[in-house]
């Protein structure tokens, strides 16, 4: 699959997670989300922490495993989370970043392209975006070109036996249906049901 440069849309749906997520309160944090291990306090960890590896990653030093390991919330979350996005943001940003080999600890020790570590971040974005404000009952609203560039990116991703482990990024495919919209797609082929709350949530993330 070749991967176009995304940074464009990237940074869109990043924007998108900053202005979700900056309307959380504290006492938000304990709510459950799609993620049935998670509470909403312990995405926003994994948000935090990976907008911080990636941004590393960007800037040459995403081999250090330390850098992805979650730590506990700060005393402000959600500016924790925006300096955390403005971080990756800015890495993204930087001049010659398409030649920089990417290097994500959590998922493999060899380098990834640059152009498909960026769409993998990208669809975090997406996917975890609507996490949150599936969880507060806010709405989430991407326009229709985020949509379809990140909708080949989810397809792109194996459907596999990784997907079953603890820990695993995705969980199994969910089976589509005539009616789903793009962004019903993308987050069945992630393993999330649009339907959440109204069905159990996904196990894992």
């Amino acid at each position: 699959m070749s991967i176009p440069d995304l940074r464009a849309e990237h940074r869109r749906a990043a924007e998108a997670t900053i202005e979700v997520v900056s309307r959380l309160t504290h006492d938000d944090l304990s709510r459950p989300t799609p993620c049935a291990d998670w509470n909403l306090g312990d995405l926003l960890a994994h948000m935090i922490v990976q907008n911080h590896g990636f941004a590393a990653a960007a800037e040459g030093g995403g081999a250090d495993p330390a850098i992805w390991k979650v730590g506990p919330l700060g005393a402000d979350p959600m500016a924790d989370h925006t300096a955390a996005t403005e971080h990756v943001m800015t890495a993204f940003a930087a001049d010659g970043v398409l030649d920089q080999p990417f290097f994500l600890a959590e998922l493999t020790d060899q380098p990834l392209p640059a152009t498909q570590a960026i769409s993998f971040h990208f669809v975090d974005c997406v996917v975890h975006g609507w996490d949150v404000a599936r969880s507060v009952g806010q709405p989430w609203k991407l326009d229709a070109d985020l949509l379809h560039a990140a909708l080949p990116v989810a397809e792109a991703v194996p459907d596999s036996d990784f997907r079953t482990l603890p820990g695993a990024s995705f969980r199994p495919r969910l089976p589509s249906t005539p009616a789903d919209d793009p962004l019903d797609r993308i987050l069945r082929l992630l393993g999330r049901s649009p339907a959440w709350p109204g069905e159990a949530p996904t196990p894992g993330l």
